[in-house]
């Protein structure tokens, strides 16, 4: 069966049957393609996005974001629902254009077996979750799922979106945003707003050069280090110089000395782990203590103070990101210290290059040829 007779026949897609008639040369690019898989949403998915505000708010002409959305859905190979195993795969798709997306291979998705359920993450810890497996056509094969992927949005505004407003004011005042936002193939191990809190007496006395510093020895460039491929006792190399050390105890993961609350949160242009410490380039010996349930601070001397720091102007989170309640139950820290919200601001279509991607956004674009 080929995908446009799989797509007309099968009730719950006609609205993705039609965005994707509405995109020009899409529907004959996918009818030759082979070796791939489609993650559909149901007519039910995209009904739900429409309904949102930042989708009616955005213009619904912009078909380039359009196809960036679809091509997202699209996995490069084939997986039946039996290959999504327990333990996170990161599955690149056809997302390539670097306009919303700077990951070597092309954009990723997870996918992950929990419980009995198939389930797909993707920007903002937003989740699908597979409710009808292995539609099989001659191309591959589709999955259809609950929701619509989100594009994963660049570093500083899933900061915000994500309520971690210490690094997010604090990349602001360094002026790194662009640089990081930039950057390609990047690991970032972003500190809660907690962390930031813990070292609250020396953040006043940083230059701005000592806290640039700072934040690129959270950042590994030219390589992205989801969950699933890091290692314990792994070295390696910070973007501002000095090295990182990775280390894992009874399925924790700890960097010097910082604990990974929440891993595997998509950006633009790599992943970001979000991590209980600051980490600091001048004691990078720091260790962790697996038993212990708070990390002392790798900056000696530091007292915690109750501002977050580097905080103002940074939007405040309206609405919260990363839904599953799986997900939530197994990282109860999912709140980032300051709230993992999205703010409806940041739902807007935008190239990477100029801020954040949302899909309910780009679905209001869709809209278009669904309600043709």
């Amino acid at each position: 069966m080929s995908l446009a007779d799989l797509l007309a026949s099968t009730e719950s897609l006609s609205s993705l049957a039609a965005a994707v008639r509405g995109v020009p040369g899409l529907a004959e690019t996918l009818g030759s393609a082979t070796n791939i898989t489609i993650l559909a949403p149901s007519n039910e998915a995209f009904e739900t996005f429409m309904e949102t505000p930042s989708a009616r708010a955005v213009d619904p002409n912009d078909s380039t974001a359009i196809q960036a959305l679809l091509q997202y859905h699209i996995i490069n190979g084939t997986y039946p629902a039996s290959a999504v195993m327990e333990t996170p795969a990161f599955l690149p798709t056809m997302l390539n254009n670097s306009a919303y997306a700077n990951v070597t291979g092309g954009q990723v998705v997870e996918a992950v077996r929990q419980g009995e359920n198939v389930v797909f993450y993707s920007g903002l810890l937003s989740n699908a979750s597979v409710t009808t497996a292995d539609q099989n056509f001659t191309g591959g094969v589709v999955h259809i799922i609950d929701t619509v992927l989100t594009v994963p949005q660049n570093v500083s505004s899933t900061a915000v979106a994500a309520g971690l407003s210490g690094i997010a004011g604090a990349l602001t005042r360094a002026e790194l945003v662009d640089t990081l936002d930039s950057l390609s193939d990047v690991t970032i191990f972003a500190p809660n707003n907690s962390a930031f809190q813990a070292i609250g007496s020396a953040l006043p006395n940083l230059t701005m050069t000592q806290l640039a510093d700072i934040l690129q020895y959270h950042v590994i460039n030219g390589t992205v280090a989801y969950s699933s491929t890091i290692e314990n006792e792994m070295s390696v190399p910070a973007l501002g110089g000095g090295d990182l050390k990775i280390t894992t105890s009874d399925g924790d993961v700890f960097v010097n000395s910082a604990k990974v609350l929440i891993p595997d949160v998509l950006v633009a242009n790599g992943v970001v782990h979000v991590i209980d410490n600051v980490l600091n380039p001048n004691n990078t010996m720091a260790m962790p203590d697996p038993t212990a349930s708070v990390q002392t601070p790798a900056f000696s001397g530091a007292t915690s103070m109750e501002d977050v720091g580097f905080t103002s102007g940074v939007p405040t989170p309206t609405s919260p990101i990363g839904p599953n309640p799986t997900r939530a139950e197994e990282e109860p820290s999912a709140t980032m210290g300051g709230g993992a919200e999205e703010t409806a601001a940041q739902g807007a279509a935008r190239p990477m290059m100029t801020g954040a991607m949302g899909a309910a956004a780009l679905f209001a674009g869709a809209g278009v040829w669904i309600n043709a």
